[in-house]
């Protein structure tokens, strides 16, 4: 076989790849356009079998009681509703106390809760952790401005100015 005829043979396998690629993809389209076509034609039947027996709606003047938003500002029956209602002073009194037992009753748990020796005890050593971490933390920085300030002495860079650097 010379070049030529590898080079057609070639040529012509890549043709076959791209001519059935094309055909995988026309059938794939077809399929698409299938069930696109099945799912327009069960929707139509949808909307006809809705539209051919409407269904009962109730009319809003056919029920006045309905709250319907266009109504608002004009008189209606829910002007005929009082916004506040007098209570007795009896009631008001019970509503008060109870209220005011509640919190209280709220304030005395939480602190009770609070003022618990195991929230101290780890109030105490959240503190103690913390303080000591405070105290290597100075500790360190202090280190660390001596070695700087050292450096410089040896250097010769801070003697001879009479600066105060802090």
């Amino acid at each position: 076989m010379t070049t030529d005829q590898a080079w057609l043979t070639g040529v012509g396998a890549a043709a076959l790849a791209v001519a059935l690629a094309a055909l995988l993809l026309a059938l794939r389209a077809r399929r698409r356009a299938a069930r696109a076509e099945e799912l327009a034609a069960s929707l139509a039947a949808r909307l006809h079998a809705l539209e051919s027996s409407p269904a009962e709606v109730p009319s809003p003047a056919a029920d006045e009681a309905a709250f319907v938003i266009t109504h608002v500002g004009s008189p209606g029956v829910h002007d005929a509703l009082p916004l506040a209602q007098d209570i007795d002073g009896r009631l008001f009194a019970d509503i008060v106390a109870r209220e005011t037992v509640v919190k209280a009753a709220s304030w005395t748990a939480g602190l009770r809760r609070a003022l618990s020796a195991e929230s101290r005890n780890r109030i105490r050593f959240t503190v103690r952790q913390e303080t000591r971490r405070a105290g290597r933390e100075r500790r360190s920085e202090m280190k660390q401005a001596l070695r700087e300030f050292r450096a410089r002495e040896r250097a010769g860079v801070g003697g001879d100015l009479g600066e105060d650097v802090a």
